[in-house]
Formats: C-alpha cells, sequence, structure tokens
C-alpha cells in the first residue's frame, strides 16, 4: 500500500547525497517533493500541511547534528514526524479490573468488522485469554452465520441466540453476552455489531444503545485503509456521534493509496490499535507506529520480522540444525533439517512479506514482488520424493536414484541436480560461517577462522612437539626486540605511529649509519639455514 510513498520519499532523498550543508533552497525543494508524495497518497491536506510545516521548522532550526549528513538528517526528521502522525507509540489493549473485558467493534458495512473479530480473537487467545465471540449485526444477511464459520476456523465460541437476517434484538443480544461469558468464565466478550454503507442516524443509534447496554471496556473503530479519504470523514462522524477510543485499519496488504492510515489518527485524535494485513486469521498484530513509519521509509521492519520467527520457529528443533551444520564438516545437516527450516520460515508469511521486513531491501522491490512462490513448492515435491536416507545423506544420489526421484516429483533431472549442487555449496557456507570463518573469494583464499581475529581464541599449533632451543630470528630489529623485550601494552596506550616507525610528530626517524653497521655486524642466519651452507662448505669442490 505503501510502496508508491516510499518511491517518492526515496527520491526526494537521493537529492541530498553528496551535499555538506543543507540550505534553504535544498529544504524547500525537498519538503515540496515530499508534500506532492503524500498528497498523492491521498493523505487528509490538513494533515500533509502540519506534517511539512513541521519538517522545515525543525530542518532549518538548530537541531542540525553534526555526525549526520543532510539527507541523514532529514531521513531522521520525517521519521520523527511520521512516528508522530501514526500515533507516537504503540497503543496497548486496555484490560478490564473485573472480566469480562468487553470490546466493540464499530465501522461501516464492508470494512471488515466480522473478520477482524475472529483474528482479534484468535490473537487473545494467543495471550492467553479465553475471548467469546458475540453475534450482534442482524440486519446483514448471513452475518450471523459468517461469524460462526469464522470462529469455527479459529477454534472460538460464538454467542449467537438470534438467526440474524433482519430478525432479534441486537441489544438484547449484546446484553445477554455479558451473562454468558461471566457464567461460562469467558475473560473478553467481542461484540460484532452491524454496519451500514454510510453514515446515517439509524446506524449512530444502534451503536449508542449497544454502547449503553454492554459498558465497553474498549469501542475499535474499523477502518478500511482503501477507501482514502472517506475513511477520516466517517471516523470523525463516529466519533462525534458515537465515539470510540481506538482504531482498526483493515486491508493493509491492498495496492490502493494508504493516505487514510496516515491521516485517521491525526484527525480524529484517536490511536491506532491494531492492523490487518491479510486474509489469514494470523494476519493481524499490534500496531507500532515507529514500525510502520520504518517501513514507509524503506528501513524495513526487523523487530516484527524477529517477532514473528520467535513464534514460528520451534527453538529445540533449529538448535538441532545448527548442532549439525557445526558438527565436523556439516554433514550431519541434511535435506530434511533444510525442508523443516524452510517450512517454519514459509508459516511466518509470504516471502515478498518477509524480504520486505529486512533494511536495504527497499532497492530490490520488484524483484522482491516476483519472487515465485510455486519454486518452493517444487523443492518440496522433490525432497518429499526421497527416501529418509537420501534426504539425510545427498552422496548417494547417482543417476537412477536422481531419475526416480525427478519423475515422483514431476520434474526435470536437472532441477534435482540443481537443487542438490545448490543444497551442498550452502551447507559448506553456512559451516564456514558457523566456525567462524567467511567462504573464500576468487583470488583471495578463505577467509581466517575466530582465532586468527582480534580477540579471538588462538589457534592450536599443528604438533605435540615443541622445537629444542629457542629460536633466533634473521631480522635484526625483531632480534634486537626479543633481547630485550618492551612492556607489554594495553589497547589504550597503542600508538599507531609508534608501531609504523615513527617519531611522536609523526614524521620519519633519522636514518642512523652507525646502527644500520652495527646491526650489519649482529646478524646471523636462522640455524637451519646455518647448518645447511656448513654442510655444503664440507663438501670437496667438484672437477
Amino acid at each position: 500500500m505503501f510502496d508508491t510513498l516510499s518511491d517518492r520519499l526515496s527520491a526526494a532523498f537521493k537529492n541530498l547525497r553528496g551535499k555538506g550543508k543543507l540550505t534553504d533552497a535544498d529544504i524547500d525543494a525537498t519538503a515540496r517533493e515530499i508534500r506532492i508524495a503524500l498528497l498523492e497518497a491521498d493523505v487528509n491536506l490538513a494533515v500533509v500541511k502540519e506534517f511539512i510545516a513541521a519538517i522545515k521548522e525543525r530542518a532549518k532550526g538548530a537541531e542540525l547534528s553534526g555526525a549526520l549528513n543532510p539527507s541523514q538528517q532529514v531521513i531522521k526528521i520525517v521519521n520523527e514526524e511520521l512516528i508522530s502522525i501514526l500515533g507516537g507509540e504503540t497503543r496497548e489493549l486496555r484490560l478490564a479490573k473485573r472480566p469480562p473485558t468487553v470490546i466493540m467493534l464499530a465501522g461501516l458495512q464492508g470494512a471488515g468488522k466480522t473478520t477482524l473479530a475472529g483474528k482479534l480473537a484468535k490473537w487473545l487467545r494467543a495471550k492467553g485469554h479465553s475471548p467469546l465471540l458475540v453475534a450482534a449485526d442482524l440486519q446483514r444477511p448471513n452475518a450471523v452465520n459468517q461469524l460462526q464459520v469464522v470462529g469455527q476456523r479459529a477454534g472460538i465460541h460464538v454467542y449467537a441466540p438470534e438467526p440474524g437476517n433482519g430478525v432479534g434484538n441486537p441489544v438484547e443480544v449484546a446484553r445477554g453476552s455479558i451473562t454468558h461469558a461471566t457464567q461460562k468464565l469467558y475473560d473478553t466478550v467481542i461484540v460484532d455489531t452491524a454496519g451500514r454503507l454510510g453514515v446515517d442516524a439509524e446506524l449512530m443509534q444502534q451503536a449508542a444503545d449497544i454502547k449503553a447496554a454492554v459498558s465497553p471496556d474498549e469501542v475499535l473503530f474499523v477502518v478500511d485503509a482503501m477507501i482514502g479519504q472517506d475513511a477520516v470523514n466517517t471516523a470523525q462522524a463516529f466519533a462525534d456521534g458515537v465515539g470510540f477510543d481506538a482504531v482498526v485499519l483493515t486491508k493493509l496488504d491492498g495496492d490502493a493509496r494508504g493516505g487514510a492510515a496516515l491521516s485517521v489518527a491525526r484527525v480524529t485524535g484517536k490511536p491506532i490499535m491494531f492492523a490487518s494485513s491479510g486474509e489469514k486469521l494470523e494476519d493481524f498484530d499490534l500496531f507500532h507506529p515507529d514500525r510502520m513509519a520504518s517501513r514507509i521509509l524503506g528501513m524495513g521492519d526487523m523487530l516484527t520480522l524477529i517477532e514473528k520467527a520467535e513464534q514460528t520457529f520451534d527453538a529445540e528443533q533449529s538448535a538441532k540444525a545448527a548442532a549439525k551444520i557445526t558438527g565436523g564438516k556439516g554433514t550431519g545437516f541434511g535435506l530434511q533439517d533444510f525442508l523443516e527450516q524452510m517450512q517454519a520460515v514459509r508459516k511466518m508469511g509470504p516471502l515478498s512479506k518477509i524480504f520486505g521486513m529486512i533494511p536495504g531491501m527497499g532497492e530490490m522491490k520488484d524483484q522482491i514482488n516476483n519472487i515465485d512462490e510455486k519454486e518452493i513448492d517444487r523443492i518440496e515435491a522433490i525432497i518429499y520424493s526421497m527416501t529418509p536416507a537420501e534426504r539425510d545423506d545427498v552422496a548417494i544420489l547417482n543417476g537412477s536414484r536422481r531419475a526416480r526421484i525427478a519423475k515422483g516429483a514431476g520434474v526435470e533431472v536437472a532441477d534435482v541436480n540443481q537443487l542438490v549442487n545448490r543444497f551442498v555449496e550452502a551447507r559448506k557456507m553456512m559451516n564456514k560461517l558457523a566456525n567462524g570463518g567467511m567462504p573464500g573469494l576468487p583470488g583471495l583464499g578463505g577467509m581466517p577462522g575466530a582465532g586468527a581475529l582480534p580477540g579471538g581464541p588462538a589457534k592450536k599449533k599443528q604438533g605435540g612437539k615443541k622445537k629444542k632451543g629457542k629460536g633466533v630470528s634473521g631480522n635484526p630489529a625483531k632480534r634486537s626486540g626479543a633481547q630485550a623485550p618492551a612492556p607489554a601494552q594495553s589497547e589504550e596506550q597503542f600508538d599507531p605511529a609508534s608501531a609504523f616507525g615513527a617519531g611522536q610528530a609523526g614524521a620519519p626517524q633519522d636514518f642512523d649509519p652507525a646502527a644500520l653497521e652495527k646491526a650489519m655486524g649482529e646478524f646471523n642466519l636462522p640455524p637451519e639455514m646455518q647448518k645447511m651452507f656448513e654442510q655444503q662448505k664440507r663438501q670437496p669442490p667438484r672437477n
């Protein structure tokens, strides 16, 4: 939804790169481009004016930091102002001191209230609560049946004493649900109310009556993020007529302009609490203004990515896979382990969404959007066509085995060969990285492991025997240093100039011929080389 806005903002920031100082003309030009980007994204005009005025005031003020270049400074200011108009801080759900906590959903018809009720209930159950869904939308055809289907998918009980389709009193249903929840020990009640195609007196009166009957702890206004400025107008009308505590944004995965999401919090003065970005019941979470601002500016969202990984990956299973990679030469890590890790990644969501959360991936937006999820299905089919022994050790895959696997998976033998070759190379790289080194680059060879890096463990010497005697270096400087060892220096006392033979002023030391002559007179060859020369001297001369 915010791709176009992100692209326009990135283009505005690129014009500032390479400049050592911000001028008033630079600030005005950048502010003009940001204004156009926001207006094209359908952000409310009053919000845009306030946003641009704040950016100009801060950019031209004494806030500029000497540690940041102009582009970084403007991005920092824009990021903080975006967080401000999105609500500032994350708004947590307010729970009742005495259960049950009553949550009332309100909004126009088609905003996605019924589906969102199931998503919210499943999210609450994952947090340790026992929610109850209430079918209080008795006007829309099959609304009660839809909520029952959603509740069944989510594994949540639904309170639906009336069939709906114009039959029943929604206020009495909402009031009776509180008694039912208290008797059955449900600690959260989610009331799904009716909507209209537009704001009218009947809709407002019914919402006000339900609110008075159940005294909800939270009234959440559900907004379709794809309907543009009308979402802001509707939210304002509900705020004035009924009142609500927070906003829930739905359909954030759409390709429409997302100006409503950037406007509704500032216009209504109510924070955005939740956001829904997909059709699955798992596509729902708390709304974090700082993370959303980071996504809009193309800086990724690592915190959300980490949280999804923690919820999806099995820690014990991942630890076993890591142990297989680091142990020996990594041969213990097989295709079965690879398949399990790949399936865990897919549970986090579409790969395009996962890669989009990684910082710096905004430049590869087209490639990410063109990721073929069916390719992952083909890889799974190939691995499933293998026997357990073949998954554990790909080295036993001869020509006949590969032909059988390709036939079973419905692919070509070349696809099987490609998967096996890529897996072997990836396993080698993972093993190299896991053991403290980096893969070799062409012409450079392999990088050292942790033992060769400063602060890493010392590398063990090959062989168990120690050399007899003390070796003497052939370098006079090293030999003189060995005879009179200098006191150990700490990292704080280390002087790069003295380490490279420079004086205190940083200039090379004066050349001393006497010292050089003395050093050459004391020069001795290493014992091995000296012994070789002495053997050659004892041999008789050839005729």
